[in-house]
């Protein structure tokens, strides 16, 4: 079988040998530009794989394009709501969301938070605000982010929508995973250990079968 790398568009070098090593594709998906809203989304960025890589495009090594942007369907809503509801899932993406660099850089820019080798939390508002493990037992369902992106000048409602929408944006792009991999018949593969575990978490609780592998990352 061949591979979706996942959850982000592009992956690190070494990561792309490695997978290139193991399976005679590579798919990667395009940004994901979240539109939560007719007003409030996240916004594209154009570059892909295939730009550095142009030989392993035209052997057809690596295969781009595939489009999870915009809206997010009835079906998809459906399965983040039941993640924002799964006391275990939502424990698991508190923990990464305070801990894993690279989890954080996925869902915040970078003026956002601590840069690595940083011990000092204070110049990361958004981390600060969601230490607290009360944030695990907030309720959360698409249609609450959604009516909280109406009402982003209140400061407390402003962290409230940062959570929910982090815990959208992770979860949709598990779920783009999932119907990728079993549309195409593809093996889904990670370097990230984070949404290995959410997504594994996920696939338990809805009783899917998915070949879903961590390729750890040592030395860079």
């Amino acid at each position: 079988m061949n591979a979706l790398y996942y959850p982000f568009h592009l992956c690190h070098e070494k990561t792309l040998h490695r997978l290139l090593a193991d399976f005679e594709q590579v798919h990667f998906r395009d940004f994901m530009a979240l539109q939560l809203t007719p007003l409030v989304g996240t916004t594209a960025f154009p570059d892909r794989m295939g730009d550095s890589y142009p030989e392993y495009l035209e052997a057809g090594r690596i295969v781009q394009g595939h489009n999870v942007s915009g809206s997010m369907s009835p079906e998809v809503i459906a399965f983040v709501d039941q993640d924002l509801q799964d006391p275990i899932w939502r424990k698991s993406f508190h923990e990464f969301l305070v801990s894993d660099y690279r989890f954080q850089r996925g869902l915040f820019d970078d003026s956002q938070i601590p840069q690595v080798g940083s011990c000092d939390k204070r110049e990361s508002r958004v981390l600060l605000e969601f230490e607290k493990s009360d944030w695990i037992d907030k309720p959360y369902r698409v249609g609450t982010v959604q009516t909280l992106s109406r009402k982003l000048i209140v400061s407390e409602d402003s962290s409230r929508f940062e959570y929910g929408f982090a815990l959208i944006k992770t979860s949709a792009s598990l779920v783009y995973t999932i119907q990728l991999c079993q549309q195409l018949n593809l093996v889904a593969v990670t370097d990230s250990a984070s949404h290995h575990r959410l997504l594994t978490r996920s696939c338990i609780r809805e009783q899917i079968e998915l070949a879903n592998y961590w390729m750890k990352r040592e030395g860079y």
